[in-house]
C-alpha cells in the first residue's frame, strides 16, 4: 500500500455484498506482477445508490469496475455505450472509463467460453444442458448459442426459462429448449447431452451438501462445468468425477473473466497463472 500515490489508477468492484469477492486478490496480484501503478478495491453499493456510484466513477476518475450481483442489468441505463456482446446479452459485469465515457462489457460470457476452450472443449455442435436461468446463465447461454451449441435450459420457474430461451433464440437464431427443472426433465435432457453447466447456487457454501443432479444421472462421456467456486470441488463435481466425467470448476470462469477485464483496463495481457494462484489462496483463506 505504501507505493500508492496521486498517480495510482483505481479499479474496483461494485455489488451488494462484495466482501466475499476473490477479485481484489487476483487483480492486485496481477498489477504487482507487471509493475503497474494500479490498485483494485471493493465497493459495497446498495440498489438505491447505484446511479450515484456510477456518477462517482466519472467524478473520481476510476478507470474500471467489475459489476456483480445485484447490478449487472440495473447498471446499463447509467452507461454511455455497450459492447455488442453485452448489448445482446443485456447484462454488464465490466466497465471501462475512457475520459468520463463509460462502456459496458460482459466478460462473464467470454470467460466461461475461454474456460471451456482451455480444457479442449469446443461448443460447436454439442448438446448442452444449462441449469438455472439467472444472471450468470444469461451470458453463458448467449455465448454457447453464438458458438454453435444446441441448448436445453432448465429452471425451477419454467416461465423464466422460457423467457431467456426466447431471448437467446431471437438474438442468435439458434433453437433453445426450455423445461422445468425437475428430475424427470433432467434425466431426459442428460440422456444425450455432451456438456452439463450448473449456474444455480446448489452446492454453494454453506450448502455444500446440495447437488442439482442425482449422481446416477452422471456419465463418463459428459463434461460437467459447475460455475460455483466456493467450494472449489462441489458435490456435483465430486460425483461427476467419480462417474468418469470431465469436470471444470468455477474458479476457471472467475479467473478468465478477470483476465479479460484486466486487459480492457490496462491494455496489457494478464498474468493468468498468477491470478489463478491468488484466487485459490483467497478461497483457502475463506475456508
Amino acid at each position: 500500500m505504501s507505493r500508492i500515490t496521486g498517480r495510482t489508477k483505481v479499479c474496483g468492484i461494485i455489488g451488494d455484498p462484495v466482501e466475499h469477492s476473490m477479485s481484489p486478490a487476483m487483480q492486485n496480484a496481477a498489477f504487482q506482477e507487471l509493475g503497474l501503478d494500479y490498485v483494485y478495491l471493493p465497493f459495497r453499493v446498495g440498489r438505491d445508490d447505484l446511479e450515484k456510484a456510477i456518477e462517482g466513477v466519472r467524478a473520481l476518475g476510476i478507470v474500471g469496475l467489475n459489476v456483480t450481483i445485484p447490478h449487472k442489468v440495473a447498471v446499463i441505463p447509467f452507461l454511455d455505450k455497450l459492447d455488442p456482446l453485452a448489448e445482446e446479452i443485456g447484462a454488464v459485469n465490466t466497465i471501462v472509463n475512457s475520459g468520463g465515457s463509460l462502456a459496458g462489457y460482459n466478460t462473464d460470457a467470454t470467460g466461461f467460453l475461454q474456460a471451456l476452450i482451455e480444457r479442449g472443449i469446443e461448443p460447436e455442435g454439442k448438446k448442452v444442458v444449462v441449469l438455472g436461468a439467472g444472471g450468470a446463465s444469461r451470458g453463458i447461454c448467449f455465448i454457447l448459442a453464438q458458438n454453435g451449441a444446441r441448448l436445453t435450459l432448465l429452471n425451477r420457474t419454467l416461465e423464466r426459462a422460457q423467457e431467456l430461451a426466447r431471448r437467446v433464440a431471437g438474438e442468435t437464431g439458434r433453437e433453445v429448449k426450455a423445461l422445468a427443472l425437475n428430475e424427470a426433465n433432467v434425466t431426459e435432457a442428460l440422456r444425450t447431452a455432451d456438456i452439463l453447466v450448473n449456474t444455480t447456487s446448489a452446492g454453494m457454501s454453506p450448502r455444500a451438501d446440495e447437488t442439482p443432479v442425482p449422481a446416477k444421472l452422471l456419465k463418463k462421456d459428459l463434461a460437467v462445468f459447475d460455475i460455483v467456486y466456493n467450494p472449489v470441488q462441489t458435490r456435483l463435481l465430486r460425483e461427476a468425477e467419480a462417474a468418469g466425467a470431465r469436470t471444470i470448476n468455477g474458479v476457471d470462469m472467475l479467473v478468465w473473466q478477470g483476465v479479460e477485464a484486466f486487459s480492457l483496463w490496462t491494455g496489457r495481457d494478464a498474468p493468468v497463472e498468477i491470478m489463478k494462484r491468488e484466487a485459490m489462496r483467497a478461497l483457502r483463506r475463506e475456508d
